[in-house]
């Protein structure tokens, strides 16, 4: 169950964050997910130690941990920004 809960959350979180960084009409729902499951990965390894809390692949669905994966996801999508039209936005 939690592994459904953090797909549909991943897809929400990246859904938000191509919005944020202007990439949606790009992307599917399918990218939307893998943006926001890998931004969550990113999040718990680099800004969760940082602000604390824990990262919702462990399962925890607070506010800090949703905005860390969000982070995360705005982080990925700047980096893939970068390499492919070389600007962040």
């Amino acid at each position: 169950m939690t592994l459904i809960l953090v797909l549909l959350v991943g897809g929400i979180i990246g859904w938000l964050a191509s919005i944020l960084m202007r990439t949606d009409a790009q992307q599917g729902i399918f990218l939307n997910i893998v943006v926001g499951v890998i931004g969550a990965l990113i999040a718990g390894v680099i800004i969760t130690p940082l602000i604390g809390g824990a990262p919702i692949t462990s399962g925890s669905f607070d506010i800090m941990s949703l905005f860390a994966s969000f982070l995360g996801a705005v982080i990925l999508l700047a980096i893939v920004n970068l390499f492919r039209r070389g600007s962040i936005r």
